[in-house]
């Protein structure tokens, strides 16, 4: 355990070179304890900063899913990229019926903060994914801080985009594997931000992709998306169409990838996540 910064260590194994790492910590942003994983590539074992890709899981997922799952780890060594892990949400706040609905409460953080109650106490992934992870884990390891990416899957999308357009020179790279982009007019996300944030729409617009891009927010580096055209959730709650839309109107720069046959699962991210590290790796001047 780092005493200094509080961290325990969990788990710790060696791959691809690298050491993959699992920690525990005291959140005083959500007031619970809260773990997230990181992979150190080789080139970190010597002490120097690497470049980080902050990775934000989906719905029911974990802190484990996306080391475990995405297959990115052997291109992750390659490229000298550190990957950081949160969990989707708070855990143990002991809201009634947090755990009832899979797509609401725990498993579902959709990284904001919450101001409805009894939520706006611990669901604060927002402010813990944009400031006090990133502070508490490039001050324990070797990970450059001014080179720093964020990428996601489904809820984790939602995510990256959503910090990445908020914060684009902190967030100096963004990609997204099927991510919720409007989550304004879709089910999964019309349920989490009425519960989160309440009846208020225009309060919703901080957390919506879309909405972010018609309000002026841009990000100077091109944004990776990839969506899988037999995803089952495609028209229902993903629904694409809106960001390309938005960006096109914006003069952003967003490179939306229709891959034809994927799904929604961590089969069709492991088919391209290696695109997606080169993508960061470009972006964060990986040589």
């Amino acid at each position: 355990m780092d005493k200094a910064l509080g961290l325990t260590l969990l788990e710790e194994h060696k791959s691809h070179g690298g050491r993959l790492m699992f920690y525990e910590h005291a959140s005083g942003v959500l007031g619970l304890p809260a773990r997230f994983g990181v992979f150190l590539p080789p080139a970190a074992q010597s002490g120097n900063k690497v470049p980080v890709v902050y990775a934000l899981a989906g719905l029911t997922c974990t802190q484990e899913t996306f080391l475990i799952k995405s297959g990115a780890l052997a291109e992750a060594a390659r490229l000298g990229l550190a990957l950081v892990t949160p969990d989707t949400s708070p855990r143990g706040a002991g809201i009634e019926g947090e755990a009832t609905d899979w797509d609401l409460g725990t498993g579902a953080g959709f990284y904001l903060d919450a101001t409805e109650q009894p939520w706006a106490q611990h669901y604060r992934m927002g402010s813990y994914i944009a400031q006090e992870l990133p502070l508490l884990v490039e001050s324990a390891l070797p990970l450059d801080g001014t080179k720093r990416g964020i990428m996601g899957h489904s809820m984790g999308g939602h995510g990256a985009l959503v910090h990445g357009l908020q914060a684009p020179l902190f967030w100096k790279s963004i990609s997204a594997f099927a991510p919720v982009v409007h989550p304004s007019v879709v089910p999964w996300g019309k349920k989490a931000l009425s519960t989160y944030l309440g009846t208020n729409h225009a309060a919703w617009r901080a957390h919506d992709a879309v909405c972010l891009l018609e309000d002026g927010y841009r990000h100077s580096a091109p944004i990776l998306v990839d969506t899988g055209m037999s995803d089952q959730f495609l028209q229902r709650e993903l629904q694409p169409w809106h960001l390309v839309e938005a960006a096109e109107k914006a003069g952003q720069t967003l490179i939306c990838r229709e891959q034809e046959g994927y799904d929604h699962s961590y089969w069709f991210v492991q088919s391209f996540v290696v695109d997606h590290l080169r993508h960061h790796a470009a972006i964060l001047g990986v040589a």
